[in-house]
């Protein structure tokens, strides 16, 4: 029998483009998708833990890693990411798991391909930005057009951490900020267009599969009124409370973000 923890890099073919992800575990399949200040990596001690019982997935999104970017904006990103999720041939639909702008995309990819996944976990993210959180994507990615990324790495990280977490583990913010100043800019810059202009709440009514929303309290990202605004306007939806986490609870406290989707994902 293959060991659980066994790690697989995978390349999936979409079209003319590569989409590459990174694979371990045996079990009921979960795509991982991560935020845009985080990589892939963001995820690995959460995957560790999730091996233990399920396959899986963790996706580089389009523009990051070995993925070839897309053109399009978010909705081109979302079918993007579906195609590849399909061209993994996967034993059975997956739980759907998205932090940050990976789940922005994991939102608009089950709402443009309602069979994609069989669960929806939303972490730390929403549905719309009020006009304070768009004009904060402006400011980033303006300020990195004109001095690069690292000139906004300290708000990256801000983003991503609260300042009394940032004092306590300043190695894990130091590999962030690396990984952060690692993506490609017209990537980042797309990005941010993309999050600026994003309105799905017109169309989460029709997310009709199982879904489970999730916030860090401290998250200044996405703020919890704006996670528990995209719970409401879907059918059913479940809405949790992450205490002491902010933007990435899952590499901030990968033990009580299991706990708080065990069940859901298992269900």
């Amino acid at each position: 029998m293959q060991n659980k923890q066994q790690a697989e890099e995978i390349t999936v073919r979409v079209g003319g483009a590569e989409v590459t992800a990174h694979a371990l575990g045996q079990g009921r399949p979960i795509v991982l998708l991560h935020s845009l200040l985080a990589d892939r990596t963001s995820f690995e001690p959460l995957a560790a833990l999730l091996a233990q019982t399920h396959r899986v997935v963790m996706l580089d999104l389009p523009g990051f890693g070995g993925s070839h970017p897309v053109a399009g904006g978010l909705e081109a990103v979302a079918d993007r990411t579906a195609e590849a999720i399909r061209g993994l041939h996967l034993a059975e639909p997956p739980v759907l798991l998205g932090n940050g702008y990976g789940g922005f995309v994991a939102l608009q990819a089950v709402i443009r391909h309602p069979q994609l996944a069989a669960r929806l976990v939303l972490a730390d993210c929403g549905a719309a930005f009020d006009e304070p959180g768009r004009q904060a994507f402006r400011n980033m990615s303006a300020a990195a057009a004109a001095k690069g990324l690292a000139a906004i790495a300290d708000v990256a990280m801000r983003r991503l951490f609260a300042p009394d977490f940032q004092a306590a583990h300043p190695q894990l913010v130091e590999q962030r900020r690396a990984c952060f100043l690692s993506v490609h800019p017209e990537t980042f810059h797309a990005a941010c267009a993309a999050l600026a202009g994003l309105d799905l709440r017109a169309e989460c009514a029709g997310v009709t599969l199982p879904v489970l929303v999730l916030v860090g309290e401290q998250d200044e990202a996405t703020p919890p009124a704006m996670a528990r605004e995209a719970a409401g306007l879907m059918p059913g939806a479940r809405f949790v409370v992450l205490p002491g986490c902010a933007h990435v609870p899952q590499l901030q406290a990968p033990q009580q973000f299991v706990a708080a989707i065990r069940q859901f994902i298992s269900a």
